[in-house]
């Protein structure tokens, strides 16, 4: 039964996409894109970063800096007067620039880890989902085919897979935005360490 609303799920998530553009081999990973569980800051930083010693104030920029680094809603190339203003007031120390690269690096990474633990959630619901509405309808066709029905019970399953439908639905319009948003922060960390290295 599991294997079967699987195989449903499967189907039903890449209906619309190019064939073999998704890795089947994961069941908790239903995007096209290949799952990276966790980024390397080594791939966008071409040394480990020292770590500074910095005054309260200077730690108090930083932090105010990555915040606008880190700021999804903004376009990275907005907080240019930021960094500016920033690498001004303080300077453009490796060791410094390095930590901001840093600090904005566990930010966003903490968050895609979050996002994509969120999404392995998202398809076991979907399976669980699935699973549910194959009984139900395996339920209906043993009912009706008894000598005697129970009408009622069968209306009420196929109210409950009508519901289950639809909500199972709705989640899989989402799974486009939500596959894309690890891509997402990971573009954008690649961004913000080629801004902060043309500042060295």
């Amino acid at each position: 039964m599991k294997t079967r609303a699987l195989t449903a799920l499967l189907f039903a998530l890449t209906a619309t996409l190019p064939a073999g553009a998704a890795d089947f081999s994961d069941p908790t990973w239903p995007c096209i894109q290949r799952k990276i569980e966790s980024l390397s800051p080594g791939l966008m930083w071409p040394a480990a970063p020292d770590t500074p010693a910095l005054s309260p104030e200077q730690e108090a920029a930083v932090t105010e800096l990555v915040g606008y680094l880190t700021l999804r809603r903004l376009p990275l190339e907005e907080t240019r007067p930021q960094l500016d203003a920033f690498t001004k007031a303080h300077g453009t120390d490796p060791a410094l620039i390095g930590h901001v690269f840093t600090r904005a690096f566990a930010k966003l990474n903490t968050l895609r880890s979050r996002i994509i633990e969120g999404i392995g959630e998202y398809s076991l619901g979907q399976i669980d989902l699935a699973a549910r509405i194959d009984a139900a309808r395996s339920q209906m066709s043993a009912e009706m085919a008894k000598e005697a029905p129970d009408y009622d019970l069968v209306d009420k399953l196929e109210e409950q897979v009508d519901w289950d439908e639809r909500i199972y639905t709705d989640r899989r319009t989402s799974l486009t935005y939500v596959c894309e948003t690890p891509v997402l922060l990971e573009k954008r960390l690649y961004a913000i360490a080629q801004m902060l290295q043309s500042e060295l």
